[in-house]
This record gives structure tokens, sequence and C-alpha cells, in this order.
């Protein structure tokens, strides 16, 4: 969604009496009525609700366009970047010219062990990823000493980064990618310089799979930009000279290696939680997983869901529940005792708990096999790869699987509420920013996409019904302009002005948005469509995240109370600041720890994981032909 910004208008204390002023004898009920038909509050869709059926009039003259639509961000087939081969050449010794016959000896400045086993480079074939490649013969140009070997056998930093990689499947990495042949114990039948070729290639190898190994841990595997337009993150750079000279002069190799990974818990958790599924039994109960039961009926499948409730009972639904769960949970008729039961589990899963025994339910106790389990724990090791390696505090956290929004301060979580997100066809974006602003009884910027897409067949047909439903209308100037002065068929996709919608009940964002800028102009609001947070799946919205509880989010961030705010939403239009440092992140995880360290699970609503699981396999099957 756009932000317009504010412009330098300034409103009457009382909405109301902006309403009076653009919109003459129209309540905000009024207002949609008149702009859509009436039934808006009754049967809502999305920020803008759509206008009434219409038929256009064939030939009608309003110009071209008739099929123009701004197309949604696009999903790439992903492309890995190919491996080259390390041109060892430039670490060869130049050959020196010819002495005259009568000069003095001069002792070789390159008689030591590195530089006679560069020989053994000369027809070693090694690829590694172009970053890597570079990094290794600028490293050992400027360095030309080993970092794994002493004396003629690998030393103790080699041991302690082969068991690091041989460690990778414990952070959700293949180890195969990170696999070097270790040199066997020498031997009296290798002759020394068969010994020091060994040991060259075993150095150059471990150096340039320890940097895949660092890169993968910091940034991931994969660049997420490269896999939708929908992804946004900023490059995590890495100093991968600064890596060697490091891992050169330390003994502390694992310390330094495991310190590229993410250090912030939910990371930790969700290792945790993948030794753990890597080591359990697959599930011995299976439920129908579209199963669908309501009170008084009868299903062989509900005595196997109450066995898998009864089994995760905590010390709070054990005491509360536990009793009636002995007594009919081998009963396969939906008993009106069990209604209470089920709500609560579902309540603790986050659906509404309406007591209705269906596929979410099923879902949040027994439809995740162990393997796909697994496959989201792996998938959200490597999304958090491409956040910082501190989430910050306090911080917002988005979560769009969930759909929740939770404000997190000094490890707790101070507030958690509901939120509508983005619908498969406008799809919200996967990024973080800092918050910088909320605005009370905010303006709305209409985007350019809702513009062509929703408004235009209307406007085409009746272009004077933004001047009657309280939308001001921009040219590019910012001079304001009458709707049913535009020739609004006459631009196609490219229409030079810009809408938005004034204050009120009726607007599109409630009474307040909060701001975190960027290019994807998404941002939190209010919605006068409350009846959305009451539905379990809720992507519904045009992308925007809309909060049940605006007023407080806005508090949290501002450092509040929700009491400042309600009087702030007293005196109409205004803004104010958010001076603390507070990054958002608007985040796409099916697997995601709670505070404690509990790990849930969330269906994947854009279908996101399979996209980063071929982008993974296109990344392995760059990588398989490596040595």
């Amino acid at each position: 969604m756009n932000i317009f910004g504010n412009r330098a208008a300034v409103l009457p204390l009382a909405v109301a009496a902006t309403l009076a002023i653009a919109v003459p004898q129209a309540s905000a009920q009024g207002l949609f009525d008149m702009l859509f038909g009436g039934g808006v509050r009754h049967n809502p869709q999305g920020e803008f609700p759509p206008p009434p059926k219409y038929k256009p009039k064939p030939n009608s003259g309003t110009g071209g366009g008739g099929g123009t639509r701004i197309s949604s961000p696009s999903y790439y087939t992903y492309k890995a970047d190919r491996l080259v081969r390390v041109d060892f050449t430039a670490l060869m010794p130049k050959p020196q010219p010819a002495a005259p016959q009568d000069a003095a000896f001069v002792p070789s400045v390159t008689g030591n062990a590195f530089a006679d086993a560069i020989a053994g480079l000369s027809d070693y074939e090694l690829d590694a990823e172009p970053d890597i490649a570079k990094a290794l013969i600028a490293y050992y140009s400027a360095n030309p000493d080993f970092i794994w070997v002493s004396g003629t056998a690998p030393n103790s930093r080699a041991q302690d980064a082969v068991r690091v990689l041989g460690e990778a499947a414990s952070y959700g990495l293949t180890p195969a990618d990170y696999t070097v042949d270790v040199p066997a114990t020498a031997t009296s039948s290798a002759t020394p310089n068969e010994r020091l070729k060994e040991l060259v290639r075993f150095e150059m190898s471990l150096s340039a799979r320890v940097l895949r190994y660092a890169h993968d841990a910091q940034s991931g595997r994969v660049d997420p930009n490269r896999m939708t337009g929908y992804y946004d993150f900023p490059p995590k750079p890495l100093d991968m000279e600064g890596v060697l000279k490091t891992l050169a002069h330390t003994q502390e190799v694992r310390t330094y290696l495991e310190s590229r990974h993410p250090q912030n818990p939910e990371y930790q958790a969700l290792r945790v939680e993948l030794e753990a599924l890597q080591a359990s039994e697959e599930n011995e109960i299976v439920v129908d997983p579209k199963l669908l039961l309501k009170p008084g009926e009868t299903s062989p499948e509900l005595p196997k869901l109450l066995t898998l409730i009864a089994r995760n009972l905590d010390d709070e639904m054990g005491g509360d529940y536990g009793e009636v769960l002995a007594r009919l949970g081998k009963s396969e008729i939906y008993d009106p005792e069990l209604v209470p039961v089920i709500k609560a589990v579902q309540k603790r899963a986050g659906m509404k708990g309406d007591g209705v025994i269906g596929p979410r339910t099923v879902a949040s106790l027994a439809g995740t096999s162990k393997a796909d389990k697994i496959g989201k724990v792996e998938v959200a090791l490597e999304e958090l790869r491409w956040l910082p390696s501190d989430l910050g505090s306090p911080r917002v956290f988005i979560n769009q699987p969930a759909f929740t929004a939770s404000y997190v301060d000094n490890g707790e979580v101070k507030l958690k509420t509901r939120v509508v997100i983005g619908r498969t066809t406008n799809q919200t974006a996967f990024f973080y920013k800092e918050i910088k602003q909320v605005d009370f009884h905010p303006y709305w910027g209409v985007p350019q996409s809702i513009i062509v897409n929703e408004m235009l067949p209307r406007l085409r047909s009746d272009p004077g019904y933004l001047d009657r439903a309280g939308y001001e209308v921009t040219d590019s100037r910012g001079k304001r302009v009458p709707s049913s002065a535009v020739n609004w068929g006459g631009y196609g996709a490219n229409i030079p002005y810009s809408v938005r919608q004034l204050p009120s009940e009726a607007n599109a964002l409630g009474e307040l948005k909060i701001l975190f800028p960027n290019k994807h102009a998404i941002y939190m609001h209010d919605t006068p469509q409350k009846s959305f947070f009451e539905r379990d799946m809720r992507a519904l919205s045009h992308g925007c995240v809309r909060l049940q509880d605006p007023r407080g989010m806005a508090a949290a961030v501002l450092g509040t109370s929700v009491d400042y705010v309600v009087e702030k939403l007293k005196h109409g239009h205004s803004t104010e600041n958010v001076t603390r440092t507070i990054p958002v992140y608007v985040a796409y995880f099916t697997a995601w720890p709670d505070m404690s360290g509990n790990v849930e699970y969330f269906g994947d609503i854009y279908d996101r994981d399979t996209r980063l699981m071929q982008a993974l396999d296109a990344t392995e099957a760059v990588r398989s032909p490596a040595s």
C-alpha cells in the first residue's frame, strides 16, 4: 500500500467535522452505501470494498486500457552461482631471469615447505564459488603459509574445523557440501614431495569448504532476493580473506566457526527441535487429515485424536481436562463433555475455538509428519540466516503463517495480537525494517495497483464518484483536481494521479497506522472489518498487515499507554515519531519457537517453503560435482 505522506492539510479537531466538510449530509455508513451500494459492513472484502456490479457500455469511448492491470511480484526459477575452477597459477613462483655468471650467490627466499608445496597445485582441480576462489588466491598470495598443516600432518586447527564441518546437519545444513578428504597418516612409502602435494591440496580444499561453511552459516545457502520480488533482504557481506586470517591466528576454530551462525535463542530452539525430531520415532498415530466432526457425531478417528491430546497435556490442561479424557478417551462419540477440551486445544493452537473438529484442528495435533516437521525446521533455520544475528529488543515480530504480531521486549512477549495478511493474490512480502511513525486517524494513500485493478473499471463509467466518496485526487504536482475532470481511461496502467481517502470511520486503515518505510509500501494498521479476526485463515488483505489490537501495538512502539493513544485519537489527524530503535520483522516461518522454546508449526499459505526447497535443491545440484 502506498504512503502518500502527510500533506499540510490540518483537519478540524473532530473527524466527524472532516466528514461533514468532505461529504455533506453523508454519515460514514452512508458514504459506503453511496459508494458501493450498501452492505459493506456485512460483507467486507479487503482494504478497498468492491464497487457494485455493473455492465460497462460497449464502445463507450472511455479510452484504452480496458484490460489494464498492475501485476503482483513474481516468483523466479532459482539460479545458483556456478562453481569455477580455482586458478592456482597466481601462486606459482615466478621464473627468475638468469643471473650473470660472476654475480654473487643469493639464497632463495622461497625455501620453505609451503613454497615447495605450491608446485603440487599445478594440475589440481578444485571447484568453488567465484568469491571463494578469488579469496583463496588473494589470501595465499599475501600469506604464503599453511593454516591447516604443521610439519607433515594436519594440525589441531584442521581437526577442529573438520569436526565442525562434519556436524553441519545439526544446523540443517548438508554435510556433503563441506566434505574434505583428510590425508592419512604419513607412510614411509610416500616421498616427501608426494606428501607435500597431498598436504597442500588438503590445505586449499579445507580453506574453500570452511569459507563456504562460514558464508552459509552467516547468510544462508540461497540468496532470497533471487527467489521472488516478495523477498527483500540487505546483503550480509563476509570478509573471506579476513576469515582465513582469523583462523590462521586462533586455536579457537570451533568457537569462531560456530559464531558465524545466528546468535539468538530462536535459532538455538530450532536446532534443539531438529535434533529431537531426528532422534524421534515416526508418528505411530495417524489421524485422517480430512476429518470433520461435530458434537454428537461419531468417528473411529476420535480416540486417536484424544490420545494425542492426552499425551501432550501440560499441568494446566491436565488439571482442567485430565479426568474427562481418562473417562472418555476411547469414545468414538463426540460427547458434549469433550467440547471444552477441543476448544481449549484449538485456542492454544491460535484458532478461534469453535469446538468443531476439522482439518486445521487435526493438523495442529497430528497432521504434520516427522519428515514434514524436519523440513519446516530446516527451512526456518535457513530463513533465520537471512535476518540479523541479534534480532534486537524491543522488536515487533509478525509471523505471517501464524497470523500473529508480537511486541517482544527483554525476552518477553509484552503484546501478541491477531493479524490479517495479504491474500495469495496480494501476498505480504518478507523483509525487516525499523518502525518510524504512528499516524492517528490516517489518510489512506490508495496504491496504484488498487486504483488500476479495482477502482478504474468504475471510474471509466462514473469518473466523479471519488469526489462524492471522501477521496482526494491530486496531479503529479500535488494540485488537487476533481475526480470528474480526469479521463480515467486514457492512461492505461500509468495513471499520473494520486488518490487518498480522508480520515473517517469508513477509512480502510481505521483509526491508526504504524509505518516502517519500505519499497513494498506495507505497514500495520487498524481496519473497520473486525469480523476477519474471528477467522482462522486470515490471508484476506491487499498485502498490508491489519491488527486486531492496533491501540495496544501503537502504545507499545511509542513506549506509552493505551490511554495516551485513546486521548490522541480524540483530536483528529496527527502523527507521532517513534523515538526508539524498534526493528519490525514482516516474517514468514512455518516453524517458530515461542519464548519458552516450544516450536509451533503452521501452514505454508503462500507455498514459499516449497519454493525455498526448490532453490536449495538447485544449489545442491551446482555443488554436488565439487570435490
